[in-house]
């Protein structure tokens, strides 16, 4: 195959690598790519599994007017260096270290995650970091139940650039993204970029229920969004058991909406977060 990205995305990611600052943070040897857009006060985010910065593309023009975005290859992913480990607490530990050396130890900033991002954040947060407050889309890790809409294919038994790309088309409609006209090439282009660059497998780790302690333990506000047709979790079901009752914890769910709702709704993802962190 040649290169399966399509030009549409190599070019959008060129045009905003001449726009960022980037900061290759070493812990112990592992390296941590974080880029830098905008001004303001600090707001972190973190992608998903299988992802890389690019899970934020559609927000980093609005976001970054307000604030200053750092936005992750957590390790393992995109430009960041294979893991030299495969647990979820060395993630956490490696994360929180990468944050401490490129903000300072003392720094508040406000963090968002999305997805195994959204799972990861939580449990950052409660490391005792100086986070203001936190916002989780669709996070894994809840222990509630799923929806199924389509098994995920293998696209790396792809022998060619269609099939490879007819199998990136299925898993995001399958996982990603509820409404047909989002899965476009743009959609494709960053899906495709970020499974090639995928190596840490976190899917096992988003189903052992570790978000819950974790908010348990952060004392500081959480905001929570769910797309209302996100397969990973049943918005309902987790708005009754992890918002009702927790005074400093609030829920969203968005209509007609899959799991990826930062990219495939980022027209209401941005103010809802732009509100959430000005406070």
């Amino acid at each position: 195959m040649t290169n399966p990205v399509n030009q549409l995305t190599l070019d959008w990611m060129a045009e905003y690598e001449k726009k960022c600052q980037r900061h290759l943070i070493d812990v112990d040897g592992q390296q941590v790519m974080w880029r830098q857009f905008g001004q303001g006060e600090p707001l972190l985010l973190i992608h998903g599994g299988h992802g890389s910065w690019l899970h934020w593309a559609r927000n980093i023009d609005a976001l970054s007017k307000k604030y200053t975005l750092y936005i992750a290859d957590l390790a393992g992913y995109g430009d960041s260096s294979a893991p030299d480990f495969d647990d979820f607490e060395s993630m956490v530990q490696v994360t929180a270290a990468s944050i401490r050396s490129l903000l300072g130890p003392t720094t508040p900033f406000n963090l968002a995650g999305f997805s195994f991002g959204g799972l990861v954040s939580a449990n950052v947060a409660a490391q005792g970091l100086a986070v203001k407050r936190l916002a989780l889309l669709g996070p894994g890790g809840h222990g509630g139940p799923r929806r199924e809409r389509g098994k995920l294919v293998n696209w790396k038994r792809a022998l060619t650039d269609e099939e490879l790309l007819q199998a990136m088309r299925f898993n995001l409609w399958a996982h990603m993204i509820y409404a047909d006209e989002q899965i476009d090439p743009f959609a494709i282009g960053i899906h495709t970029y970020s499974c090639i660059n995928t190596r840490f497998r976190s899917r096992g780790i988003s189903g052992r229920g570790l978000l819950g302690p974790a908010l348990d333990v952060y004392p500081g506000p959480t905001l929570i969004v769910w797309g209302e047709h996100d397969i990973t979790c049943t918005p309902d079901y987790l708005m009754m058991h992890m918002i009702e009752g927790q005074p400093n914890r609030r829920g969203v769910i968005l209509p007609d909406v899959g799991h990826w709702v930062n990219f495939e709704d980022a027209e209401r993802v941005d103010p809802i977060l732009v509100d959430w962190f000005a406070v």
